[in-house]
C-alpha cells in the first residue's frame, strides 16, 4: 500500500460519523501545504459546531517513516497542526505503545479496511468514553494560524469563492421561494378537498351547504 493510497483512506476516514468510528469531519484534505514550507498534513479535516476542531492524520508506510517523523521541528515543541492526531499505517508497522501523548492510532488491514485502536475514535460507538477521549487526548497548543492559512488558500484555488457565494445565495432563496409557494398550493388543495366534501355531504343530507352547519351536524348526536 502506497503512501498515496493511506492519504486517500484517510481523507475518507474523516469525513466518516461517529457512528461508523470516524470524527465526521465535513471538510477533508489530503497533501495540501499551507506554506512554502514547514508542516505539510498528509491529511486533515475539520469539524463545526459540537467537538469542532481539526482533526490531523499523518501516514506512514515504514516504520523508518515513523521514527523519522519525531524528528520533525513542529514535533519537538508540539505545537502542531490538529486538535486530534493520529498515525495511520499497514498492521504491524506502529503499536499503541510506540505513540506519542495524545496521539492515536488508525490500523489498515489489506483489504484497505481503517480500524481505530487508540485515540478518540477507538471509543466511538459509546457516547460517555468517546466524549472523555475527546477531551484526554485533545492538543491545547495547536498551530491555528498555519490552518487558516491551509483553508485560505484551498479556498483561494476555488477561483471567485464571492461569485459562487452569491450563486448558493441565490439557489437557497430560489429553494424558499419554491417551498412558499407549495405550502400555499398545499393549503389551497386542502381548502377545496374540505369545501367538497362539505358539499357532498350537504347534498345527502338536503342541508345548506355552510360548512359550518354541516359540520355541526355530522357531530350530533341521534336522539332516542
Amino acid at each position: 500500500m502506497t503512501h498515496a493510497d493511506l492519504c486517500a483512506l484517510a481523507v475518507r476516514w474523516l469525513r466518516r460519523p461517529n457512528s461508523a468510528k470516524g470524527h465526521g469531519c465535513i471538510f477533508a484534505v489530503s497533501e495540501a501545504r499551507p506554506e512554502v514550507d514547514g508542516e505539510c498534513p498528509d491529511a486533515i479535516g475539520f469539524r463545526v459546531g459540537h467537538n469542532d476542531g481539526s482533526v490531523l492524520v499523518e501516514c506512514k508506510v515504514s516504520r523508518a517513516d515513523f521514527l523519522a517523523d519525531r524528528a520533525k521541528p513542529h514535533r519537538q515543541n508540539g505545537k502542531g497542526m490538529g486538535t486530534w492526531r493520529y498515525y495511520m499505517a499497514p498492521d504491524g508497522i506502529i503499536t499503541p505503545d510506540d505513540l506519542p501523548p495524545r496521539w492515536g492510532l488508525l490500523l489498515v488491514n489489506a483489504r484497505g479496511h481503517v480500524k481505530p485502536v487508540a485515540g478518540p475514535a477507538a471509543a466511538a460507538g459509546d457516547y460517555r468514553a468517546f466524549q472523555e477521549a475527546l477531551a484526554a487526548y485533545r492538543h491545547a497548543d495547536v498551530d491555528v494560524e498555519r490552518e487558516r492559512a491551509l483553508l485560505v488558500r484551498l479556498l483561494a484555488r476555488l477561483g471567485d469563492v464571492e461569485a459562487m457565494n452569491l450563486r448558493i445565495r441565490e439557489a437557497v432563496a430560489a429553494q424558499h421561494r419554491m417551498a412558499v409557494k407549495l405550502e400555499k398550493a398545499e393549503a389551497a388543495e386542502r381548502a377545496a378537498k374540505q369545501e367538497l366534501w362539505v358539499s357532498k355531504f350537504a347534498a345527502q343530507q338536503s342541508l345548506p351547504t355552510s360548512p359550518e352547519s354541516a359540520l355541526a351536524t355530522q357531530h350530533q348526536e341521534p336522539t332516542t
